[in-house]
């Protein structure tokens, strides 16, 4: 599933653009950070990915399939293969964890027989593994709302994990954690792509989380990349070029003196 993008626009109805001639390839089984300041385009990148956003110019493929113009079909057919985790976690909280998690398989389910439950023994193994892989299968039964914000966010992991999923897609998926959970959520994201290989792709602002995680960071600035490059090669001289001001504390998750070092 390698993802291409090839002079890449995006430019949204009221003419902001999002995204200006970008130019990139992340191969498979890569784990990927994008940075910037909100406005910078790393959320337009990650959702034209999954044709969340649709490309306005330029040429995006993902494992050689065009995303310009694709009918809704294709596009059902490419969502399926990729899973998204948001920031607001977006489970049905009045449920179980199973049952959010069973959403996964609507793909290869189908609504109906999903609306009933009738799920089959195959998905609810997927289901288990998927709670299993985020350290969470103890919760299966319990209601979602009755979760820690970190407890929802491995639900919602463990939801696109039931996907099958050959690409994940992490949009500010830690923003609304406190930093051990963040940190926790994170390790999970990468331990995932290391023993599955699924080429991952999460957007973050903290800078000390896209140096520990991040194997490939991409820097984003007024909708082009400004930076491409790996974690240690991404000091506070590039973010500070990323961003175009000099770092503070609210730019690290970990406030403790010494955070931007």
């Amino acid at each position: 599933m390698v993802i291409e993008f090839d002079g890449v626009g995006v430019t949204y109805p009221n003419g902001v653009r999002g995204l200006d001639g970008v130019s990139l390839t992340i191969p498979d089984g890569q784990f990927v950070v994008v940075v910037g300041l909100s406005g910078a385009g790393k959320s337009t990148l990650v959702r034209t990915i999954n044709g969340l956003v649709p490309v306005t110019a330029g040429r995006l493929t993902v494992n050689g399939h065009a995303l310009n113009g694709a009918r809704r079909r294709e596009l059902r057919a490419l969502r399926a293969r990729i899973g998204m985790i948001f920031q607001s976690f977006n489970l049905v909280t009045r449920t179980s964890v199973m049952n959010n998690v069973l959403m996964g398989r609507l793909h290869a389910t189908g609504t109906p027989r999903s609306l009933l439950g009738w799920y089959s023994a195959a998905d609810k193994e997927t289901a288990f593994d998927a709670l299993e892989r985020v350290g969470i299968v103890e919760k299966a039964w319990q209601r979602a709302s009755t979760l820690s914000g970190g407890q929802q966010q491995r639900v919602a992991i463990a939801r696109a994990l039931a996907q099958k999923p050959e690409i994940m897609l992490a949009d500010e998926p830690v923003a609304s954690l406190d930093p051990p959970t963040a940190s926790a959520v994170m390790s999970d994201l990468q331990r995932i792509n290391r023993e599955l290989g699924i080429t991952t792709v999460v957007n973050l602002h903290f800078l000390d989380l896209a140096r520990r995680f991040g194997d490939r960071i991409i820097g984003m600035r007024a909708g082009k990349v400004v930076f491409d490059g790996t974690g240690e090669e991404a000091d506070d001289s590039v973010f500070e070029d990323i961003y175009g001001r000099s770092l503070t504390a609210e730019d690290v998750i970990a406030k403790e003196p010494g955070a931007l070092a």
